[in-house]
This record gives structure tokens, C-alpha cells and sequence, in this order.
């Protein structure tokens, strides 16, 4: 399944780049995330908790971030296991400049799911995956408004 879209944030890529690169508010802004650990530099172990519709379950595995560069791009590599079946994924996201100080962000990358959340289809995971993009969104706006530019 392609997950692709993008977002314009009131703010510049440097401070965008700081807030994604925070293990804890990475935890607060990806959506489902009970707990973060880091286990090395830019690697987490990752617990989500998702219920959206007829998708509810508990997610265990890792989180990379890889291909950093700062503060314009990185690819975020996961793979999540669950009873209702696994969900593996790699989103490049690029941050790209906008005017004096916004930031688009795109993400672009492909996920590929087994059992039971495979066998819901593309058009379902499709809103599942589109309404956590914007959550995501959502929540890292909440963050990005609780610390002032500098």
C-alpha cells in the first residue's frame, strides 16, 4: 500500500527537524504511541495502541530513523507486529522550505501489511492510514504551538 501526501507547517525546517528528531515528542506526536524507548542512535522499540473503525490492536517492534539529513530529509524505517497481523514500512519524508518560515512536508513510501490487516484492503487501510497522517499532523502543529520560535 503507497502512503504519500504532504503538509505546510508554520515553521522553519531547522525547528521542524528538532521536534522530529526528540524522542519524546516524537512519542507525543506519532499517533498510538503508548511507549518510545531508544535502543541507538535514531533505533526505538515501540509499543502503539490503535482503534480506529474495524483496526484495533496492540503494536510491538522497532522504529528507525535512517538517512538523516539535516535538516531536509530522512526516511522513517518501522516493523510492527500484532496479533491482527504485521504492518512493515518505509517513509522517505522531505522537508523543503516555504517562504521565510514555513515548512512543506512530504512523505512518500510504502507499507506492507500481513493477516488480518491485509485482508481489510487498500480502501480501508487507506482511511486508517490517512486518518493517522492527520492526527500526526495535528498533534505535531500542538507541539510546534507549546514551543515558541526562537
Amino acid at each position: 500500500m503507497q502512503l504519500a501526501g504532504k503538509h505546510v507547517l508554520h515553521a522553519a525546517p531547522t525547528r521542524v527537524w528538532a521536534i522530529l528528531m526528540n524522542k519524546d515528542t516524537l512519542a507525543h506526536i506519532v499517533p498510538g504511541v503508548s511507549r518510545l524507548e531508544q535502543t541507538g542512535d535514531h533505533t526505538y522499540k515501540s509499543i502503539l495502541d490503535i482503534k480506529l473503525g474495524p483496526v484495533s490492536g496492540s503494536f510491538t517492534g522497532n522504529l528507525q530513523l535512517d538517512d538523516l539529513q539535516e535538516p531536509s530529509a530522512f526516511t522513517i524505517k518501522t516493523q510492527q507486529n500484532s496479533k491482527i497481523g504485521n504492518a512493515n514500512a518505509a517513509i522517505a519524508i522531505n522537508l523543503t522550505p516555504v517562504g521565510d518560515n514555513d515548512t512543506e512536508i512530504i512523505f512518500d513510501g510504502d507499507v506492507k501489511l500481513t493477516g488480518m490487516l491485509a485482508s481489510l484492503g487498500n480502501r480501508v487501510m487507506g482511511g486508517v492510514s490517512n486518518t493517522l497522517a492527520k492526527q500526526f499532523f495535528s498533534n505535531l502543529e500542538k507541539e510546534l504551538d507549546k514551543e515558541p520560535a526562537p
